[in-house]
């Protein structure tokens, strides 16, 4: 069945027209939406898990799981049609893209980006490794994210390379060969491997590839000012230089002129098929239909010195360093092992000199020569014996080292050179794996963990194991990220999607309040990044500068760095990653856990920009939560609701109409005490707290009124005839509130419940008796108030909206509390705000006056006498 008939089936109750819904009806619907919401999440993070390795999975489990998600998936945008009454058709068109790109996946249909067949590498990332491989993905990322030198160039897509097999019919040719292939791993696969190679080679470029080629090539010449003589054509297969190196394995020309670059392509895709690659992807349990290649093509440096490096070389137990190779020319013989080579030891922190190093005597180098391409000469003698690097070059290699490491989170094995102008190149970079000595790093850091002074454990969850070491971040509000430092960590009072902008420069995250199944939790997992939340204690042990280190394994941090648990962190051998399943899983969570959609305010924030599973149930939950408040504000389907008088002390005539007695039988008047609905509870409890509802006369200028009155009633009151009908909707867990309080409007919607990725708070307040400038001062004063309950505030004029959501139950007792002083506080303070330090003084002023009924050490009469 096609998502069109899918659709109809669930929806085909809207064919009948827009017959008006019971709001109870599609409160409950509202209730699913967060039940799966929550099921999706879960769902996320235990496929996320499993690529921890804690956890043994086999493809049955990826193939329920991939069911059971996009099952929910399209039950969720089921229930949002029905919630919306619309049939959000791109909405289903992009579940479905998505439902496709799965699975084609499990079907091992690869689904290649569509993309043009070369792209510029300006405009690579690390996340673009299916379009781009992997080798050329990072490179990427190291030019556009960290700014770092590499030789210009593009890279010739998967998708070019698909088509070019495809048209050749080299797909099927080579099923039929490696049927062929001797059950010896090592029998005849060179014969093999010699006839599908020469297959590839005489195989035509499909007319489009040989046009983009031509237009990649006269445009990185615009780039560069002039063709450049020699270039390098590499290969870049899907995870290479990924969780498997393929380092040596494939094949890459360099010295290569313009006009030659179509027949190096065609080397390049051969040599995946070399007896040295292919024994490398059968060895370590790739599929046939896994072996993907993209192409670069990269300007070549004229080098005068090139090699490698590790950016975490221990030594010994005692000692560590950045272990640095070089040689006189480029950087191809170095990484092969065909010259003789200098070594540097270099220690891990600023200005990098040299602990250790070892001169060799070099006596062949590789350089470029004009029109040949590159070829050996002899060193000159007064260089045989030389230093290749100065002390100004290793301090470059040095900084750029520990870049790499911070940014990717694990040691790196960079390939690099300097030119004769003595620029730095970085070629490339991939990760860097230790076998380690399990049992002598246990024992270091049992001794080391033990002296180490410990500032909290066993605290909140953790959401992604790991270690982060570094200086603390205190985040607080959104324009902090914009000062967020590389290598920090962040720690924040909840948490937020809107972290996910810098998780790249982040070590690890600490939050007081979140849930391991939330947004941004998945969104840590998805970057790897060490995460705690629901500690509770981190912001207020915590301050910003402070060295501690993260052990989210052992749900444990440490005052100061202890750097035997980064030693195993960093050499931590992870076997696991070698299986056809992990890989496919982690493939398959690249189509599931992104989250491209963050800001539910940004105009990308629609159907059409959500690419993966997490973006639709992102943009289904937060339109969920809009779609419930604009029902009950336009009390669609609530009027003809009975509703009950709620019994009160002060002056509310507020009209209840209760969700859960769908009967409606009960129209008899309601006292406090007998409220079931917690929301409306603890907000009652704050406004009859001591000091909250004003009831003392207050002048008012006449003139500012009536310029008011106007302006008030037209812009954002309900009509005239309902003026005076104050309502609350009302559930157990669910509040939606609307007051109209002399001539200024508020507007509540909260859900509470035991499930922390549920409780939302919306607050929205308008309108006034005076003129503009005192109903803006009284608005500032009200957003103060809210953003120092952790409240997003939103500011226009004398309207103030405040956001919150996934605090836990007891928070949002608090949190109500606070609206409902807030409430009574603020009735008539429009008309005292006539300096512009009021807001401030004011703000101060309730925060004392409310902090008895937050902190429980009032609690108000049911008569209320004390007001």
């Amino acid at each position: 069945m096609g998502v069109l008939d899918r659709i109809g089936g669930a929806l085909g109750w809207r064919s009948r027209g827009k017959t008006p819904v019971p709001f109870v009806v599609l409160f409950k619907k509202f209730k699913s939406i967060l039940e799966r919401n929550n099921r999706i999440l879960t769902l996320m993070a235990d496929m996320g898990d499993k690529l921890g390795g804690e956890y043994v999975f086999d493809r049955r489990y990826i193939e329920s799981a991939c069911e059971e998600l996009s099952d929910q998936i399209f039950k969720l945008v089921s229930d949002l049609s029905i919630l919306n009454r619309c049939r959000n058709v791109p909405l289903f068109i992009a579940f479905e893209a998505v439902r496709q790109e799965i699975a084609d996946e499990l079907a091992g249909r690869h689904h290649f980006p569509a993309t043009a067949p070369t792209l510029p590498l300006s405009a690579l990332r690390r996340d673009m490794g299916e379009a781009a491989g992997g080798k050329f993905a990072m490179l990427g990322e190291l030019k556009n994210k960290l700014a770092l030198p590499v030789p210009d160039g593009f890279v010739i897509t998967t998708g070019a390379f698909a088509d070019f097999m495809a048209k050749n019919g080299l797909p099927d040719f080579i099923r039929d060969q490696t049927e062929l292939l001797d059950a010896d791993e090592e029998g005849n696969i060179r014969q093999v491997s010699d006839v599908v190679r020469e297959r590839i080679l005489a195989a035509a470029l499909p007319r489009s590839l040989g046009r983009g080629i031509h237009d990649a090539l006269a445009d990185l010449a615009r780039r560069l000012g002039a063709m450049p003589p020699s270039l390098a054509v590499r290969s870049s297969a899907w995870d290479e230089d990924g969780e498997t190196s393929f380092a040596g394995q494939y094949e890459s020309v360099i010295g290569v002129a313009a006009k030659d670059v179509p027949e190096a392509f065609k080397r390049v895709v051969a040599g995946a098929y070399s007896p040295e690659a292919w024994l490398y992807r059968r060895r370590r349990g790739f599929r046939e239909h896994e072996a993907v290649m993209a192409v670069g093509c990269q300007a070549m440096v004229d080098s005068t010195v090139s090699g490698g490096l590790y950016t975490y070389a221990p030594m010994t137990r005692n000692d560590e360093g950045i272990f640095v190779s070089a040689a006189w020319g480029l950087c191809a013989p170095v990484m092969s092992g065909e010259v003789e080579t200098d070594s540097y030891l270099l220690a891990r922190r600023a200005p990098f000199a040299a602990t250790s190093r070892e001169i060799a005597r070099k006596s062949r180098q590789m350089v470029l020569v004009p029109g040949r391409g590159a070829e050996y000469a002899d060193v000159a003698p007064e260089k045989a014996d030389a230093p290749c690097l100065t002390e100004a070059e290793l301090a470059l290699l040095g900084e750029a080292s520990l870049s790499l490491e911070k940014y990717f989170k694990r040691p790196q094995d960079v390939e690099w050179t300097f030119d004769a102008a003595g620029r730095l190149y970085v070629l490339q970079s991939r990760p860097l794996v230790f076998s380690g000595e399990p049992a002598r790093r246990t024992g270091a850091i049992d001794a080391a963990t033990a002296k180490a002074e410990v500032l909290f454990s066993g605290r909140g969850d953790v959401v992604q194991r790991g270690v982060a070491m570094g200086r603390v971040f205190v985040v607080r509000t959104d324009a902090d990220l914009d000062d967020f430092p590389f290598g920090a960590i962040l720690v924040a009072h909840h948490t937020s999607p809107r972290y996910s902008r810098i998780m790249a420069r982040a070590q690890g995250i600490l939050t007081d309040i979140g849930s391991p199944a939330g947004h941004m939790a998945a969104v840590a997992r998805e970057f790897r990044l060490p995460t705690i939340v629901g500690c509770g204690v981190a912001t207020s042990l915590l301050k910003t500068g402070d060295e501690i280190t993260v052990d989210a394994t052992q749900n444990v941090v440490y005052r100061g760095l202890v750097k035997e648990l980064r030693f195993f962190e960093l050499t931590e051998e992870a076997v696991y990653e070698d299986s056809y399943e992990y890989r496919l899983l982690r493939r398959l969570l690249k189509k599931i856990t992104p989250l491209n959609l963050v800001d539910p305010h940004s105009p990308d924030f629609t159907p059409a920009a959500c690419r993966t599973y997490h973006d639709i149930t992102r943009y289904i939950h937060e339109q969920a939560v809009a779609e419930l408040i604009d029902l009950s504000e336009s009390r669609q389907g609530i009027l003809d609701a009975s509703a009950r008088k709620l019994r009160s002390p002060l002056p509310l005539n507020l009209s209840l109409i209760d969700l859960d007695n769908e009967a409606g039988a009960d129209t008899s008047p309601i006292g406090v005490e007998d409220l079931h609905c917690l929301p409306l509870r603890e907000i009652l409890t704050g406004l009859t707290a001591s000091g909250m509802w004003a009831t003392d006369p207050v002048p008012v200028d006449m003139g500012s009124f009536m310029a008011s009155l106007t302006r008030t009633l037209g812009a954002g009151a309900p009509g005239s005839e309902k003026l005076g009908r104050n309502l609350a909707v009302v559930s157990r867990e669910y509040l939606n509130l609307n007051l109209h309080l002399g001539y200024h409007f508020v507007l509540i919607d909260a859900y509470v419940g035991e499930v922390v990725n549920d409780n939302a708070l919306y607050f929205r307040f308008l309108g006034g008796v005076t003129d503009l400038a005192r109903r803006a001062r009284r608005a500032r004063c009200i957003g103060k108030i809210l953003e120092q309950a952790d409240f997003r505030v939103e500011l226009h004029g004398d309207l103030v909206v405040g956001r919150l959501k996934k605090f836990d139950r007891e928070a949002m007792r608090g949190k109500l509390r606070l609206l409902g002083g807030l409430v009574g506080f603020t009735r008539q303070l429009d008309v005292r705000m006539g300096r512009d330090d009021d807001p401030h003084c004011f703000a101060e002023e309730f925060l004392a006056a409310i902090q008895p009924v937050l902190s429980g050490e009032e609690t108000p009469h049911a008569d209320a006498k004390h007001l």
